[in-house]
Order: C-alpha cells, then structure tokens, then sequence
C-alpha cells in the first residue's frame, strides 16, 4: 500500500490546462461549422445541443488528463519508496554485521586475559613449589652432615682418650662417661632445635600454599565479578544509545513535521508580518532539525532526511546555511554545475552546516564568511574561510582529529566540540576529507574535499526529502 500524495504531487491547473482548451477550440469549429450548414430553423437548437456537448465533452477529457497524471505521479513516488525501503535493509545488515564483529572481539579480548590469569598463577605455584622442595632438601643435608661431623668428633674424642690415657683409664672412667653424657645431651638438644625449626619451616610453607590457593579462588571470583561488570557496562551503554537514538528519530519527527506545517502556513498566508514570523520559526526548526541529526549522527542511527536524486552543489550550500544561525553573513562563491548523489547529500550537507556554524560563532558579529567551491581531478573541494580568531598549533590539532574521525567514543565531547565529532563521523561514513589550514582572512580556513564516489555530473534539482 502506497502513502497518498503530497500537495506537490498533485497535477495543478496549468498541467491539466492544454487538453480542454485544444478540446474546447476543437468543439467551437465543429459547433460553428454545424451553424453554418443547417438551416436557419435549425439554427438554435443545434447550436444549444452543440455547446452542451462541447462542455460535456471538455469534461470528460479534463477528467482522464487529472488521471493520468496522478497515476503517473503516483508511480513515481512509489518507485523512490522502494528504492529507500532497498536502503534501510542494507543499513540494517550492516549495523547487525558491525554488533557480530564487536562482540567476538570482546569475546576474545576475555578468553586472552582469562588464559593469560591462569598461566600467571600455574607458574607462581610450580615456583612455590620448587622453593619449597629445593629448601627441604638443604635441611636434610644439613641435618645429615652435622650428624656425620659429630659422630667423627666424638669417635675422634674417645680414640684420642683412650690412646692418651689408657694408664689412667679407670681414674678417667666417670670423667669419659660424664663427658660423653654431656656430649650427647647436647647433641640430643641440637637435632631437638634443629627438628623443630624444620617443622616450623614446613608449616609455614604450608600456610604460604594455603594462603596462594586462597589467593587464586579471590582471583578467580574477581575476575568473574569484572566479566559480569563488563557485561552490564556494554548492556547499559548499549541502552543508553537506543534510548539516545530513539529520542534523537522522536526530535527528527516532530522537527520534519513542524517544518511541514510551517511551509505549509507560509502557503496559506500571505500578510507580511505573519510570513516573517513564520520563517523565523521556520528557520529556527531547521536549526533544531541539525541539532536532532547531530545527536542521531553520534549514536549511530541514519538521518531524518533522506534524497531520491542527485541534489545540486548549489543547493547543498544554500541548505547548510539554511540550518545555522549566522546564514545572513554567510557568502557562496560557487560555479561549479557538479551534484551530489542522493544517498550522500543530507550528511554532505549536514557537515557543511556543522562547519559553516563554527566559522559564524567564531568570527566577529558583523564579519563575514565565506565560501568557495572548486573542481579538482579527485573531487570538488569546499573552502570555508572567516576572519575570527586565529586557532593554534594544539588547537588545530585537536580539530584535525576531531573531524578525522578516528575516535568513536562519546566521553569529554563539549558544546564547542560537538559539531567538529559530528563532522568527523559523517567524513568517516562519506569518504569526506577535512582539513585546517590559517586564512587569508585574518582567521582559520576549513577545506572539505567531496570525493568522486559521492559526485553526479550535471545538474540535479532538489526534490522534498523522504521521512
């Protein structure tokens, strides 16, 4: 089912004006000619008869040229919802192939550092345990030779009593014993200490496991706790956008809607006053329009407008200035006959405004700004140059990589910035290249180059755009 037309679809009265009026003139000859050859009696009733049918006949050809042309019209406009309905489903797909793509990247982002956690802590327990093994192993040799040393000493001992003293023996009886009590007390008391400090080693390298073990549980609990965190933070971000996105096509709406309403009033009424108030308000929802796209444009969702044929370099000038404030003081100097594809024009345009805005805020009250247009072998390029301040070197470059396009993130945009990120965007979507460059003028020049891909030779005359 087609939509209705629109009043501009309609045939008006000077499409449908030629054929009853060859019809009429044709009827005149054949009534006149029909006076002329009956007799006089005759005279008035066929002459009545004559123009009832001439008007009947009028009639009836004024009816099937309005039907022809309507049906003609209505054609038409059915072929361009077609072809926009063809657009949507390919934007669709991609969007759909560019949310795939991001979530494998995560996916895999998370498998990575999960894998890289758990070859971390394989090998601070195989280092644990090396330690733990390499330290028990020198106990047990201490152990054995200080075990061996006194056992040599002691053996020492007694072979160098008895072979000293072996006279005396009986008087150094007690003395030997005692002494070799005292020996073996306190070799006794040695492997004692000895022991313990090696027990309390072991526990404590135990307590060190547990405490690892524990350790790698907390790891493993924090990074499940950091996955559902991350997830919740991309489900949050990703709602935050569509509800952004939702109410950015909500504004876009009601600003085409108001738009409509406006042009229309301005039909209907023709008192000067009341036509400049409604072009002032028709002026000003244009400007909440752009703010609308803007917002769409950095959420990712398409525009409120959307162009059939290839639009002329002409009017995508006069456009963008009818979407800013300061369009009094801007002036195009443009001889170029180039068009811009259709699918391309609105974010063309939407760019320009966003640029040609900044060069009006930026400049003195009264300064004007203005703008060029030049055929290049690989596109055409659009200058904007004002007399305002003089951007520095950071400056610039801050800029420059705003309108690149590099960043995609929506953290620390200002007011100030906001329409140099939206140009970025649509540079990155078209193929647009911007530059800066100091101005002539005293001020900052802005170079956008439109490449061929976007580019229609010839003219090519605005149509309404399809909401």
């Amino acid at each position: 089912m087609t939509s209705p037309l629109l009043p501009g679809d309609r045939p008006t009265p000077r499409s449908l004006l030629p054929a009853p009026v060859l019809t009429a003139a044709f009827c005149a000859v054949a009534v006149t000619a029909s006076v002329v050859l009956v007799p006089d009696a005759a005279t008035g009733a066929v002459l009545v008869t004559g123009v009832v049918a001439s008007v009947l006949l009028c009639a009836a050809v004024t009816a099937a040229a309005y039907a022809r042309l309507t049906a003609r019209a209505a054609r038409e406009r059915l072929e361009a919802v077609t072809q926009d309905v063809g657009r949507l489903l390919q934007e669709r797909s991609r969007l759909t192939e560019d949310a795939r793509r991001r979530h494998e990247l995560l996916t895999g982002e998370l498998t990575r550092e999960r894998a890289r956690l758990s070859a971390e802590l394989d090998q601070e327990r195989a280092h644990l345990a090396e330690a733990l093994a390499d330290e028990r192993d020198r106990l047990t040799g201490q152990h054995a030779a200080e075990l061996a040393r006194l056992a040599n000493e002691r053996a020492e001992e007694r072979t160098r009593v008895d072979d000293a003293h072996t006279a005396e023996l009986a008087r150094s009886a007690e003395r030997h014993t005692a002494e070799l009590d005292r020996l073996t007390a306190q070799h006794t008391d040695q492997l004692t200490k000895l022991t313990g400090e090696h027990t309390e080693e072991r526990e404590r390298l135990e307590e060190e496991r547990d405490r690892l073990t524990r350790e790698r549980i907390r790891l493993a609990g924090e990074n499940a706790r950091l996955t559902t965190r991350l997830r919740e933070a991309e489900g949050a971000r990703a709602a935050a956008l569509a509800a952004t996105a939702n109410a950015a096509g909500r504004m876009q709406a009601l600003a085409t809607g108001m738009l409509a309403d406006l042009r229309a009033m301005e039909e209907r009424h023709h008192d000067e006053e009341v036509l400049a108030d409604l072009l002032h308000l028709d002026h000003r929802t244009a400007q909440a329009g752009r703010l609308a796209d803007s917002v769409a444009v950095l959420t990712g969702a398409r525009s409120g407008r959307r162009w059939a044929r290839p639009i002329a370099m002409e009017s995508i000038l006069r456009g963008a200035m009818g979407r800013i404030a300061g369009y009094q003081r801007v002036r195009v100097h443009s001889a170029s006959d180039t068009s811009v594809a259709g699918h391309a024009a609105e974010g063309v345009m939407h760019a320009l405004a966003e640029l040609l805005d900044n060069a009006a805020n930026f400049s003195p009250p009264t300064a004007e700004v203005h703008v060029y247009v030049e055929e290049v072998p690989a596109g055409v390029i659009v200058s904007v140059e004002d007399s305002g301040l003089v951007m520095g070197e950071a400056q610039l470059r801050r800029a420059e990589r705003a309108v690149s396009g590099e960043s995609t993130e929506l953290g620390g945009l200002t007011g100030t910035r906001l329409g140099l990120a939206v140009v970025g965007r649509l540079a990155r979507r078209y193929g647009l290249r911007v530059s800066y460059r100091p101005s002539a003028r005293g001020g900052t020049g802005v170079l956008v180059l439109l490449p061929q891909d976007i580019l229609v030779p010839g003219d090519a005359a605005p149509l309404r755009p399809v909401t």
